[in-house]
């Protein structure tokens, strides 16, 4: 277990907004703000470890055909604390997220976690992984609403500190969302930093080459068919080399027992 390295994943070379584009739907709906990007992000951390604890420490119990289903009673189970804990303490806080904070209990991020980390690792892993991505969110959230916020209204937390006449409400906007995750993601890759959208990653064995920047989509069926035919081709080529070997030791002990009785 490398808790660095965790981190690093979380916040950069995997950061689940800006690296893998995931939980678009918050981050374009409620990013308006410094203080909702916060909110959110700080949310869905809470929720992503103590799921990923508990799912660790269910992982030998859950049956395999049931474990989506039980996955997502387990997310449930803690995105309603969260809800009624923000209710009762946040109110403003809850309100201005609204629906996004239920809608949590399906949000990509935590799932996929669940489904690819916490089921095969044990609790502190899982619980150091569920940091760092939670982390990589928060921070990736909260930058796009502190930019938003400032060019849009003019404020950080509310407080206004520059004249009306110079905000670009534009930004306050779903269109502005985009604006500023489209410049996040091309920060990271022109610092070689692996996502979604670089194209610059070490080439894959798909077909395509797995450059997801170029991808036009076409590729994912012929995927299937081009691995398929090189492990059939390396099964042959294995198949062919034992046949040699076999064949390379009968000659040898061939050669052995003439020589014997010659």
């Amino acid at each position: 277990m490398n808790f660095k390295k965790q981190l690093r994943e979380g916040l950069l070379t995997n950061n689940p907004v800006v690296g893998q584009l995931l939980g678009m739907c918050s981050t374009m709906a409620i990013t308006t703000t410094l203080f909702n990007g916060l909110g959110m992000g700080l949310s869905v951390t809470l929720i992503l470890i103590c799921s990923n604890v508990v799912i660790s420490m269910l992982r030998k119990v859950i049956p395999d055909k049931i474990r989506i289903a039980a996955y997502i009673v387990v997310i449930a189970g803690f995105v309603t604390i969260i809800d009624l804990l923000l209710q009762a303490y946040l109110p403003a806080l809850s309100k201005s997220l609204g629906v996004f904070i239920p809608l949590i209990v399906v949000n990509c991020i935590i799932l996929g976690r669940a489904e690819s980390y916490a089921s095969k690792n044990p609790v502190m892993a899982s619980t150091f992984d569920g940091i760092g991505m939670g982390l990589g969110f928060t921070i990736a959230l909260t930058a796009i609403g502190l930019v938003r916020e400032i060019l849009g209204a003019g404020a950080v937390f509310g407080k206004v500190f520059i004249p009306e006449d110079f905000h670009i409400s534009i930004f306050i906007l779903a269109p502005g969302a985009f604006f500023v995750l489209a410049v996040l993601t091309a920060l990271q890759n022109k610092f070689k930093a692996p996502s979604a959208t670089n194209g610059s990653v070490p080439q894959s064995r798909l077909a395509c080459g797995g450059n997801c920047m170029e991808c036009t989509g076409s590729s994912c069926m012929s995927n299937h068919e081009v691995l398929e035919t090189r492990k059939r081709q390396a099964e042959e080529k294995a198949l062919a080399a034992k046949k040699e070997a076999v064949a390379k030791k009968e000659a040898e002990l061939k050669a052995a027992t003439s020589k014997k009785e010659n």
